[in-house]
């Protein structure tokens, strides 16, 4: 009986995790015009300490509003007790459901992966407008909204690019362009401040 019990609670904490996550649906049409914004350094962008164990460099200031086209979560990496959360990000037509819903997208080890079997957009389209971002919650409420970031939604977040270090001499450094792919290809964002943007009226 007991083991029943259990299997109930189980099956039902999977059924609401599932409704909870499940992708928002939106309309055609591009939900993202705009491109990233990467600003230079100000006076008192300086190198801080981040859970008594990192220490971040800003290397420039970021800001965006983009679609999100995945995530993936992460519990048991090096990286997860810093950035337990990666978004693929979409903007300009990789914001488009017209143009996402002939394009397989998938993310695992960190890295953000797409297939098509013939390409909507130029294939240089779809690289430069979109990334695999590596997100650091600045705050505990950046925390609790990242948790709750569906795919299929529009986020709007600011903060800072970095380069990490721990004591023990470990680096992870972001990239400063959104032209590159491969390895080293994405953003490592200390995210100040993020937001879900209403979703359109009919959209799921």
């Amino acid at each position: 009986m007991r083991a029943l019990s259990l299997l109930i609670v189980v099956c039902a904490l999977g059924a609401f995790l599932a409704f909870r996550d499940r992708p928002v649906a939106q309309p055609p049409g591009i939900l993202v015009a705009d491109v990233p914004r990467q600003e230079a350094l100000r006076d008192g962008d300086r190198p801080f300490r981040h859970n008594d164990e990192f220490t971040l460099t800003p290397l420039a200031r970021f800001a965006l509003e983009a679609r999100v086209l995945g995530r993936e979560d992460y519990h048991l990496d090096t990286e997860a007790a810093l950035a337990p959360v990666d978004l693929a990000l979409g903007w300009q037509r990789m914001s488009d459901s017209a143009v996402l819903d002939r394009i397989d997208i998938d993310q695992r080890n960190r890295f953000y992966y797409w297939r098509v079997e013939a390409f909507p957009i130029p294939r240089r389209e779809i690289e430069t407008q979109s990334a695999n971002m590596h997100l650091i919650p600045g705050s505990p409420t950046v925390a609790r909204r990242l948790d709750a970031v569906r795919q299929g939604e529009v986020v709007r977040l600011r903060g800072f690019l970095v380069e990490v270090t721990r004591d023990d001499g470990w680096r992870w450094r972001s990239s400063l362009t959104r032209e590159d792919t491969g390895a080293g290809a994405c953003e490592l964002i200390f995210v100040e401040w993020l937001e879900v943007l209403p979703t359109p009226s009919g959209a799921v």
